[in-house]
C-alpha cells in the first residue's frame, strides 16, 4: 500500500432497519502498523487493522456477502471521505 500525505479520513455508512453505523478511519500517517480502524455500531465492535488485514477482510467479506444476493439499494451510493 502506498501512502500519501492526505491525512486521516473517515468513511461512513448507515444501514436502514435496524439503523447501524459503520465507519472506517484511515490514517496513513499513523506511526504504528495499524492505520485502518473499523467500527460497527456502538460498543465493542471495533478493530484496528494493518493494511494487509484490511485487504484480506475486504476480499473475504465481499465474497461472503455476494452469496446473499443483489446489493440493497442503500448501498448503491457514493461515500465521500471526511476529515471529521
Amino acid at each position: 500500500m502506498t501512502t500519501s500525505p492526505i491525512g486521516r479520513r473517515f468513511y461512513r455508512l448507515r444501514t436502514p432497519e435496524p439503523v447501524t453505523a459503520v465507519s472506517v478511519r484511515v490514517d496513513p500517517e499513523r506511526p504504528d502498523p495499524y492505520p485502518v480502524y473499523l467500527a460497527v455500531g456502538a460498543g465493542r465492535r471495533r478493530m484496528s487493522l494493518t493494511p494487509d488485514e484490511a485487504w484480506a477482510l475486504w476480499r473475504c467479506l465481499s465474497e461472503a456477502v455476494a452469496t446473499l444476493g443483489a446489493p440493497p439499494d442503500y448501498i448503491r451510493t457514493d461515500i465521500r471521505p471526511a476529515r471529521r
